[in-house]
This record gives C-alpha cells, structure tokens and sequence, in this order.
C-alpha cells in the first residue's frame, strides 16, 4: 500500500531525518523505512486522501504534560489515526496528576526538537516515556512522523516497543 510512496530503508536516506531522529532509528529500530512527502500533505488525514492510504495503519504522537507538586510530568502517547488518547483517564492516572493535558505547539516543538506535524517517539530527548497502545503495537506496520513534516517514517508496531522508555498500554486510546 506504501509501494507507490517509494520508501526507502530510513539509513539510506539521512537528508529524511534530523540527527536524533537518524540516531534513534541507527540504534533502536533499523527496519524503520522512509519516504518523502509533500509538506503541504503531511497532515495525517490529507496524506491518506492525497495517496489512498487508510487510516488504519497511520499513528499519531502527542506529547502530553501534567504537574504534581511543582514537577512536571510529560510522556508522548502513541495511538493509531482513527483513536483517540484517553487523556482524562488512562494519562492521566499514568502520569499521577490531577490534570493532564496536550502539550501546546510551542512546547511540542521546542520539547521535542521536531516539526509539529513531524513529531514522532522516535529520537524523543532523553527522558520522555513513550506509551504505546496496544493497538499500534498489534500492527504490522505503521506510518509515523519522520520529525519532519516533509517525510514519514514506516515501522513494524511491536518494533517501537525497543525505543528507550517505550511501553505498551492496553486502553491507552478508544475508538473516535
């Protein structure tokens, strides 16, 4: 389904990804693929429109936060495109907060160290738990953000579970 796309092994193509991303996928998950896109389609549902995707196998991070007693806590929740994070439930008890909420864009960015529209689990800073839902992990293959808006990056689910702090979470994201 990806075929038209032309992806490419990840190590193939640096000019594809920023540094932490390259390295990342070097030492965690060197089955990763990438192809380039049309920044203007990078949006999840304008891509799967653009190039006959289904939603199905495209997954979105979000960076999440949340503060206990002056620290804040934050974690990137991984979930496919057609679910949602349950964020009042399931992240925020994680996180131990009484209130969690989406990371906004700037923070996202500077956080991270990625594009918005790019952000991926893969080559997060150091110290960023990554939560996986069980349904990304149970797919085959999955399109996530390359890091930047101009590529994305094609990863067998269960393979993110090698990233540094990743973790599988059952409920993590509910149908939409």
């Amino acid at each position: 389904m990806f075929g038209s796309l032309d992806p490419v092994r990840a190590l193939e193509r640096p000019d594809l990804l920023p540094p932490a991303v390259l390295a990342a996928v070097r030492d965690h998950v060197p089955s990763a693929l990438v192809f380039e896109v049309d920044p203007a389609h990078s949006d999840t549902e304008t891509l799967c429109r653009v190039h006959d995707l289904p939603l199905e196998v495209m997954a979105n991070a979000v960076l999440v936060l949340g503060r206990r007693e002056g620290e804040e806590r934050r974690a990137c929740c991984l979930t496919l495109a057609h679910r949602r994070v349950d964020i009042n439930a399931v992240v925020r008890r994680r996180l131990d907060v009484r209130k969690a909420s989406f990371a906004p864009m700037d923070v996202a960015v500077a956080e991270s160290g990625m594009e918005y529209g790019g952000i991926t689990p893969v080559g997060l800073p150091a110290g960023w738990p990554v939560w996986v839902d069980a349904a990304v992990a149970d797919t085959e293959l999955v399109c996530i953000g390359a890091g930047i808006r101009g590529a994305k990056l094609l990863v067998p689910g269960a393979a993110l579970l090698d990233l540094p702090l990743a973790e599988r979470v059952e409920g993590l994201a509910r149908d939409a």
